[in-house]
């Protein structure tokens, strides 16, 4: 069976989707963003340094995608309001300074 080459060109595109899970980001606005949400739970959690919940042993988060999910949770937890665009670039940000995960 042959794939329409529309269904075909459609389908390029998506190795490109599967490279970024975030999306656009803006790192600019991604620490304001983490540290108004996030950065008093954390510390609170791990008493003064709330940066070493991502820096610890044992951490459970492996790809960037679980980053992705681990963030619009706490996002829905915390209450935060954050659209899906501004947890991509959180989540984009936690990678660029903590986690350092590849495409």
């Amino acid at each position: 069976m042959r794939l329409p080459i529309t269904a075909f060109i459609a389908l390029l595109a998506l190795p490109a989707l599967a490279e970024e899970p975030w999306g656009k980001v803006d790192l600019d606005a991604a620490k304001p963003l983490h540290d108004k949400a996030c950065q008093s739970c954390h510390t609170k959690m791990y008493g003064g340094d709330g940066s070493k919940m991502y820096t610890r042993d044992g951490r459970m988060l492996s790809n960037q995608l679980e980053l992705l999910q681990r963030v619009a949770s706490c996002n829905a937890m915390v209450s935060a309001g954050w659209f899906p665009e501004e947890e991509g670039s959180v989540a984009a940000w936690l990678n660029k300074h903590y986690y350092h995960f590849e495409n």
